[in-house]
């Protein structure tokens, strides 16, 4: 097997192939890793589907995956904090240069970061993926490699909860059970949160939310009136919450998102719909209701592995389906049909434990 690297490789839209490539060198200040565990995320099943996100073409083959966990190989002549055989956790946007963004602690924002698997840059849906060390975290003893490759989708949650404001005694109107919305509901809990309501189409997703700490669920039906959906939720906290996280990007639940949400209070959007959406904006100025976008997450490792390590958070109910790296095409197929929570791809041959 020396030499080889098999690779979950999109070459057009609809056209997901495996295949062997290269194992890279890592640079000065890069790590190898043998990866372990890599989820499915939304994004890479639209790519798959639709060849494009926004703004972000497929133009050449693009390797996927960006929620991943693996152990160090090797160590570029730079690197100071890692060393070979460490179990690390990878956070896949990586800034190229040190603009203004970058100072400001807005990484995330910056207009030429590299990210996994987003074109052009490839993911670390393959065997062996080289880093920026700097963006690799060593992952303690007692948080297991899923864990660590669920760190990136609950960074989007602490992002998210941070954009928002959550803290001690915050009440919190969750539009959306699926995987984000799950892991805004853990993490709003974890910063305090006194009450969370959860609304989703499928009640299966809200028994979930339920089992891991939502004090109301609420399912909405296509057709719905969003005010009346706002009066609902209203109903069940016996007030209007003081943050809505939307992590849908339906336009409906953006509406009901500005509607429910109590005056001065803020409404997060996470999820990500059409580019155009109508919604009751001086409905939200006169009630002086921000509205505050959220673009993936920085600075959210270091807590993630915290909150992972200390009990605050579990994330392991997530995890509903596993397949071998091999099994690659049907692992995308499932997620692709919304089955179960997380999909998680094992990618080390010798090693298929969470």
């Amino acid at each position: 097997m020396a030499g080889e690297n098999l690779s979950v490789v999109l070459h057009a839209k609809g056209d997901l192939r495996l295949e062997n490539r290269p194992i890279p060198e890592p640079g000065p200040n890069e790590v190898l890793l043998q990866m372990h565990s890599v989820g499915i995320c939304g994004s890479d099943v639209h790519y798959w589907q639709n060849g494009r996100i926004g703004d972000f073409v497929l133009t050449k083959p693009m390797v996927l995956g960006h929620e991943a966990a693996g152990r160090v190989m090797k160590v570029g002549s730079e690197v100071k904090h890692l060393k070979v055989g460490d179990r690390v956790a990878i956070e896949p946007g990586v800034p190229r240069e040190m603009d203004e963004l970058f100072k400001n602690g807005r990484y995330n924002l910056s207009p030429t970061i590299f990210f996994c698997a987003t074109p052009p840059d490839d993911g670390n849906l393959c065997q062996y993926y080289k880093h920026s060390a700097n963006f690799c975290y060593k992952l303690p003893e007692n948080v297991t490699f899923e864990e660590g490759a669920l760190i990136e989708p609950l960074s989007v949650g602490i992002h998210a909860c941070r954009r928002a404001g959550v803290t001690l005694g915050t009440t919190v109107l969750i539009c959306g059970a699926g995987p984000i919305g799950l892991v805004c509901l853990l993490v709003a809990k974890a910063m305090g949160a006194s009450q969370v309501v959860i609304t989703d189409l499928a009640p299966e997703r809200l028994t979930m939310a339920k089992e891991l700490g939502a004090d109301f669920q609420l399912t909405v039906k296509r057709g719905d009136a969003p005010q009346q959906l706002a009066e609902s939720v209203k109903e069940k906290l016996g007030a209007q919450p003081h943050v809505t996280i939307e992590c849908s990007g339906v336009e409906s639940s953006i509406q009901t998102a500005i509607y429910a949400t109590r005056p001065g209070g803020v409404v997060t959007l996470v999820g990500l719909g059409a580019e155009m959406a109508n919604i009751p904006l001086i409905h939200a100025a006169v009630r002086e209701v921000d509205i505050r976008g959220v673009f993936r997450y920085c600075n959210t490792w270091p807590m993630a592995v915290a909150m992972l390590a200390s009990g605050k958070v579990n994330v392991k109910p997530l995890v509903t389906h596993r397949f071998p790296l091999e099994q690659a095409l049907q692992a995308f197929e499932t997620t692709r049909q919304g089955l179960g929570i997380k999909v998680m791809l094992k990618c080390d041959q010798n090693d298929q434990k969470p």
